[in-house]
């Protein structure tokens, strides 16, 4: 990968889920534009070719609380973080089980939980910093048949970067969602 003087130079990125879709994307683009990237993700054979000058590579199981605070103990204070972790899950609410529904809140909230949780202290005393989570249209935007607990847990995210931002925009910190359609 080729880091160019771009408008992320000299900034330290981290890209959850980096090994496929829009987390690889956003790592590669992300390094495009200068930025050191840190790209994490639970498959490490979808990292291995994203390793280079500009972008560290790193297993890490962001549903593990330990493993999540033990990587961010490890690295940099980030300047940025893109959260990309997330599954879809298809069903109405009658075709989700319980632990269906555990395993999507696990996955697409908790693991954003998590994230913040070890990030935010760095970006506290660095003085700012920029948190983007993927949520989706399926969320608090939209209802999507056949999608009850990715629906359910997306909004959720929503609401969750929706209290970061309102609680720590006056310390410089800055929380977004992305909402896309399908990929």
């Amino acid at each position: 990968m080729k880091q160019t003087a771009g408008r992320l130079s000299g900034k330290r990125v981290l890209v959850t889920a980096a090994g496929r879709g829009i987390g690889r994307a956003t790592a590669l683009a992300c390094a495009r534009e200068g930025a050191t990237v840190y790209a994490t993700d639970l498959d490490a054979n979808v990292l291995a070719d994203l390793a280079s000058d500009s972008i560290s590579v790193a297993t890490v199981d962001s549903t593990d609380e330990t493993a999540v605070s033990a990587f961010a103990r490890t690295a940099p204070t980030f300047d940025a973080v893109v959260h990309c972790v997330g599954i879809v899950q298809h069903g109405s609410v009658l075709d989700s089980n319980p632990a269906d529904w555990q395993r999507a809140f696990n996955i697409n909230v908790h693991s954003f939980y998590f994230l913040l949780r070890a990030v935010l202290p760095g970006m506290l005393e660095a003085g700012g910093g920029s948190i983007t989570c993927i949520s989706s249209v399926a969320s608090s935007i939209m209802g999507i048949p056949n999608r009850a607990s990715y629906g359910a847990t997306k909004a959720a995210m929503i609401g969750l970067m929706k209290s970061v931002a309102a609680d720590y925009v006056s310390k410089q910190i800055r929380c977004n969602a992305v909402c896309p359609g399908t990929i």
